[in-house]
């Protein structure tokens, strides 16, 4: 008996030491795309004397899953290349996706990383709006029975009540689905 729940007790903290990479990734994606929003991205070119040149902040655009197929990593570790960290530009000259977001993972991961940019512009080439959100997600099968954990955190545009000026602001704490699994 006791070696049973001495072998579920294992079982558990060597899950909790493996989720604890996407507790870790997923708070700091999340920080990255908050980071990358407060960047102030003003007109390219000269400003002339006496002008004056509009700031915006934009959100990354969507940056694809790393690794590209969750199975890839089923109940293993995947070892990404820098690469694997670069997004094409949507635009010529404006960074996008991992590119802006400046995330990477060195070490190798059991989880599969992904941001998602839910807006009207996909690009997050055209300053936010209100209401405008990132989701954060990390993907993993770390008992390779196909059945993916989900850890995420979002992020939403909001207009603060005295400036009027657009905040983003990120979820309390991250949300867990299937963590075990």
């Amino acid at each position: 008996m006791l070696a049973a729940l001495a072998i579920y007790g294992v079982r558990k903290y060597l899950t909790n030491a493996k989720s604890a990479e996407a507790r870790m990734g997923v708070g700091r994606l999340a920080k990255d795309a908050q980071l990358a929003f407060e960047r102030e991205d003003v007109t390219k070119g000269i400003i002339g004397l006496g002008a004056t040149a509009a700031i915006a902040h934009k959100l990354c655009s969507n940056a694809a899953a790393v690794p590209a197929l969750a199975t890839l990593i089923a109940n293993q570790k995947y070892q990404s290349s820098p690469s694997d960290w670069v997004t094409a530009p949507v635009t010529p000259g404006i960074a996008a996706g991992w590119t802006c977001l400046k995330f990477t993972m060195s070490d190798p991961q059991y989880f599969q990383y992904e941001y998602i940019l839910d807006v009207g512009d996909q690009t997050g080439v055209l300053p936010g709006a209100p209401n405008d959100k990132f989701t954060a997600h990390a993907h993993g099968d770390l008992d390779g029975d196909t059945l993916l954990s989900d850890l995420s955190m979002e992020g939403q545009l909001q207009p603060d009540p005295t400036s009027g000026e657009l905040v983003l602001t990120l979820a309390a704490s991250i949300s867990e689905n299937q963590v075990e699994e």
